[in-house]
């Protein structure tokens, strides 16, 4: 069954036009009652990032869950991994996180989490798609059962606390000067504030939300004045997170990117030195450099590649046994302390290995050279140009073009009407030429 709401990362679109109040009311009613179970007075736990649109959404939902007989706890702005965490700790039936990520003001969304704190299998995701096409007007709670709502106060603090629990005993960040980017997101308060708690000198940036500049020209996505601020400062590394706080990426005391690739070969490297890997090796996606699948290679160590969403890759964790896994973006899962990618968590276990090590970011965080690798995206409007028979043969044929060394990938975006075409291999011209006219075979036909 094709679904009609749920994408790669939950429900996603432009507030108001896609996400309304009448779905949000809706995905609270559905939602409620796929997670109603037993005779328990049912909680839901509900946080959200910093855009306008989340008062709107966040009312809706509660009037959502609350016509259905449950109750609803309020956080306010909070990083999604901080939902998922306390969705389980507080004994919740089912958390929401409204939220669109990386994108810009004009788009909400709504992430959904079970009691365990994982989001949401397909199977479940299909069984509340049902319910929102349906008449639950008779499934509506009695005039007595109708549930309550209220905000708490503690959730920022408890995350704060969880999330130093995850640096190593004894173990502080005493001497780096860190510049953190919030992304003028849900992380605002929690990032800067545990940093500092931990002995580091924070630079904040990104921590003054309107309900607008949310990853406006700030965070992982666009690092640009994160990197002149770390220069500026002579700082010793800076830490972009996204709007939601479930992805990072660092800059070194250069100024250079550090992506999500170089990250888990930190951590995972580590990690194996440490014997904390509970399986030999790391889950990544298809996009993730070639350059770091020969680097762990050269450690005894596996790479499994799923496709593209961190649910993926959590699921092909889970079920083989890996607690280390991620995304070339940034989505880093370390699945000892949560159940999603949460950036702050794999940002602290960087810098443990910088303090451990005693040398500098750039040197830390530079473990393979990567290959070349283009990534471009395609406009479609809607559209479904891969299907065409002739677009495939003359993708196929281009494919040939990169050889046995290089790898190709073409995917719809799962968030945006776009299709992402990447090349990578040895020869950067090469690459270019494969992804340009990938490209241009895509955009004719579209």
């Amino acid at each position: 069954m094709a679904r009609k709401y749920f994408g790669t990362d939950g429900i996603r679109g432009r507030a108001n036009g896609k996400i309304t109040p009448e779905l949000a009311l809706k995905v609270g009613q559905a939602a409620g009652l796929v997670f109603k179970r037993g005779e328990h007075r049912h909680r839901v736990l509900i946080g959200k990032d910093t855009r306008l649109s989340g008062y709107m959404i966040e009312y809706a939902l509660v009037a959502g869950f609350t016509s259905i007989g449950m109750d609803v706890m309020l956080t306010g702005p909070i990083p999604t991994p901080g939902m998922a965490m306390l969705t389980r700790s507080m004994r919740c039936d089912i958390g929401v996180m409204i939220s669109a990520s990386h994108n810009a003001y004009e788009d909400n969304g709504i992430k959904l989490f079970g009691p365990d704190g994982y989001k949401l299998s397909d199977v479940v995701e299909l069984a509340i798609e049902e319910l929102l096409e349906a008449d639950l007007s008779n499934r509506l709670a009695g005039s007595g059962q109708i549930g309550r709502a209220r905000r708490i106060d503690d959730a920022q603090a408890r995350y704060i606390e969880f999330a130093k629990r995850t640096l190593p005993r004894n173990m502080e960040l005493d001497g780096l000067r860190i510049v953190i980017d919030c992304a003028n997101g849900a992380g605002y308060k929690v990032a800067p504030q545990a940093l500092w708690e931990l002995g580091a000198e924070v630079i904040p940036m990104g921590v003054e939300p309107d309900g607008f500049n949310i990853n406006r020209d700030l965070g992982s996505t666009a690092p640009h004045a994160l990197q002149q601020k770390v220069r500026e400062m002579r700082a010793d590394i800076g830490i972009a997170l996204d709007g939601d706080a479930d992805r990072v990426i660092l800059v070194d005391e250069k100024g250079h990117v550090v992506d999500g690739d170089q990250l888990m070969a930190v951590i995972t490297e580590s990690w194996h030195q440490d014997g904390r890997l509970s399986k030999p090796g790391l889950v990544a996606t298809i996009m993730s450099n070639l350059g770091l699948e020969r680097h762990l290679e050269g450690l005894g160590l596996s790479l499994a590649r799923t496709t593209v969403g961190d649910r993926y890759v959590l699921e092909h964790m889970r079920e083989h046994g890996f607690n280390v896994g991620g995304e070339q973006s940034g989505h880093i899962i370390l699945s000892d302390y949560s159940t999603t990618g949460d950036g702050l968590i794999a940002a602290l276990q960087v810098l443990a290995v910088v303090q451990k090590e005693g040398r500098p970011v750039s040197e830390v965080c530079r473990r393979f050279e990567p290959l070349p690798q283009i990534l471009k995206n395609v406009k479609t409007a809607g559209g479904q140009p891969l299907k065409d028979a002739g677009v495939s043969a003359a993708i196929e044929t281009i494919r040939a073009s990169l050889g046995k060394g290089g790898r190709l990938v073409i995917r719809p975006s799962g968030t945006e009407p776009v299709i992402r075409v990447m090349a990578e291999g040895d020869d950067r011209d090469l690459v270019a030429r494969v992804v340009d006219d990938v490209c241009a075979v895509i955009a004719k036909a579209a």
